[in-house]
């Protein structure tokens, strides 16, 4: 199949073996019962195989709605699954999965989400600190406490379960171009929506995050005044203004640097989309 047959939120590119491994939010279930995740494979971006099931709920599972952003991370010889998923007598949270290869079967790690059990929380994803300490970065819902937040979290060393607790990066309206948004519980605010962390070439480290402007859904960038997790996070121009988000970056096997997200923002229009990046004097940039 083609990319553009693909109906995915929330993108995510592992790549590995000269493969890569697409994973997402499926589209159709986006918004209510859902009961798993799905990978594609490729060698070219364009032309994609599958999807081919690598976590299904057999009903054991302890949630069974919004399963939202998987991420799969390699780690001391496993790939683990960082996912959120809601339930109707728990908070949202992300959760650890692990399995054998990136195709899975992944299988539940955690004892239901790693975040916090009474805060409403999404879209954890994957850290590792310059001492080789793992972390949890995530965000901390803006139905829940208005200003969205980015948080990190310290995990243990099996990333089953946080081993702290969480410390504040930044809140969605520090970024000056934050739309303030209106939810239909009447709750208002400014969102906070898939970070993502990548080191440039000369130790910067950003964190890419999605929230809501005026043009739309668009990816912003976060940077750390000291190269590391515990720095003072800025906001920087974001990476896309287009109708587009909750994205990543990945490196290709021919060296080339890609952010993926997915547009437009539309309930089953979404596709995954790739774009060519420069790393530049510790920022990135698109290169088309």
């Amino acid at each position: 199949m083609k990319r553009t047959d693909i109906n995915i939120r929330d993108p995510y590119v592992l790549v590995e073996d000269g493969v890569f491994y697409l994973y997402g939010t499926r589209g159709e279930t986006c918004w209510g019962k859902a009961d798993g995740f799905d990978v594609y494979t490729s060698r070219d971006l364009e032309t994609w195989e599958g999807p081919f099931v690598c976590f299904h709920n057999d009903g054991s599972f302890w949630a069974d709605r919004n399963y939202w952003a998987p991420e799969v991370h390699p780690w001391q010889g496993k790939y683990y699954m960082f996912a959120s998923f809601k339930s109707e007598d728990r908070h949202r949270g992300t959760a650890t999965l692990r399995a054998d290869t990136p195709l899975g079967p992944f299988l539940p790690l955690s004892d239901g989400p790693v975040t916090p059990n009474d805060w409403e929380c999404l879209d954890g994803t994957f850290y590792v600190d310059r001492v080789g300490h793992p972390w949890m970065v995530f965000c901390h819902e803006w139905v829940q406490v208005g200003d969205g937040e980015v948080l990190a979290l310290p995990l243990t060393e099996d990333l089953s379960a946080a081993a702290g607790a969480p410390r504040l990066l930044f809140r969605a309206s520090e970024a000056t171009w934050c739309k303030r948004m209106h939810h239909s519980s009447g709750q208002e605010g400014y969102v906070t929506d898939g970070p993502f962390l990548w080191r440039t070439e000369d130790g910067t480290l950003l964190c890419l995050w999605a929230s809501f402007s005026e043009q739309g859904y668009n990816e912003a960038v976060a940077v750390s005044d000291n190269g590391d997790i515990d720095g003072r996070f800025t906001q920087a121009e974001p990476l896309f203004w287009n109708d587009g988000g909750h994205g990543m970056v990945f490196r290709a096997p021919s060296g080339q640097l890609y952010l993926t997200l997915h547009s437009p923002n539309g309930h089953l229009l979404e596709r995954p989309c790739f774009y060519r990046l420069r790393d530049v004097g510790g920022q990135l940039e698109r290169a088309e």
